[in-house]
């Protein structure tokens, strides 16, 4: 991309609102630059609560084994992880979740490291607080890099037995970040028509194939030039939720002759629960874990469900 080229994208990102400045990147122009950090190995608890977070948002990430899973007594392969940083009047918040690839022997440990790994390096890259669309977009691209990087380095064997997808959110004062590589996928609420809120499905990465239901992970050989990534500017959002692909058909709805976008009762009923949390945050855990291994839900999807919200407190 040459010069014009970046300053007439700044350009658009900067003249428009919501949906024009969604500003997008696919495809990975960058050099790669891993910084080496140290990551972090293991499994998320299966339901876990981080509660709420120094910057005013309000966290909660759940991850719960599908039906075919349960039934063969197989842990979950899916994972999420969140984590703030900078200082409490400027801190930065990342969200991230995987979802193992089923076919690989050590893909729920995959999910697990790839998300650790991404709040670990999203995180650093976030503290040099960009200005800019352009910088935000190489920002992402770069933290891709180091944790793909570092992750192939560090699964022992051969790193497609790690194989996941990885979708994630960077929460700065003045932006929205986003970088996916694979089926998993974002909405966030903002502004009203009337009294209904709006909610808005973040552009996911493009299908490897419109006859296949082939997916992309972080350990494909081509996966640098599939990862997407936007950049969103919007005062207005105060409600995000990321997913691995087993709540597609719940949270995300295709009216006839439109796109895919989000299924606002859905969004609007996890979102408002923790808007509004209970007395008990464990019976809360409880009501969202029956939510997600229902039957309702495992009619449309028997995989692995894993849901991660973030509301302004």
């Amino acid at each position: 991309m040459d010069r014009q080229d970046r300053q007439d994208r700044q350009d658009r990102q900067d003249r428009h609102g919501w949906y024009d400045g969604l500003d997008r990147h696919d495809g990975l122009d960058r050099r790669d630059r891993p910084d080496g950090l140290d990551g972090h190995e293991g499994r998320d608890r299966r339901d876990r609560s981080d509660g709420p977070a120094r910057p005013g948002w309000r966290i909660h990430g759940m991850s719960v084994e599908g039906y075919r899973h349960r039934r063969e007594n197989i842990p979950c392969q899916d994972a999420w992880h969140s984590a703030v940083v900078g200082p409490p009047d400027a801190a930065v918040v990342v969200l991230a979740v995987a979802d193992g690839a089923g076919s690989r022997p050590h893909s729920g440990q995959g999910a697990g490291f790839a998300v650790r790994l991404a709040t670990s390096h999203f995180g650093q890259r976030a503290e040099a607080r960009p200005q800019t669309a352009q910088e935000v977009h190489e920002l992402l691209l770069d933290a891709f890099v180091d944790v793909r990087e570092e992750f192939v380095s560090r699964t022992e064997g051969d790193p497609d037995d790690f194989a996941a997808t990885l979708t994630v959110v960077v929460l700065a004062p003045t932006w929205l970040g986003h970088l996916s590589v694979g089926d998993g996928f974002v909405v966030v609420r903002s502004g009203a028509e009337g009294r209904e809120r709006q909610f808005h499905l973040l552009p996911q990465p493009d299908a490897v194939s419109e006859y296949s239901n082939e997916t992309v992970f972080l350990t494909s050989t081509d996966a640098e030039h599939w990862v997407h990534t936007e950049c969103v500017r919007d005062d207005g959002i105060d409600g995000v939720l990321l997913s691995t692909d087993g709540l597609t058909q719940a949270a995300l709805s295709r009216p006839p002759g439109r796109p895919r976008g989000a299924n606002a009762s859905f969004a609007s009923a996890v979102l408002r629960s923790l808007d509004n949390p209970g007395p008990d945050p464990h019976a809360d855990d409880r009501a969202l874990a029956e939510l997600l291994r229902s039957d309702r839900l495992t009619a449309f999807n028997a995989d692995d469900k894993t849901l991660l919200r973030a509301v302004r407190a």
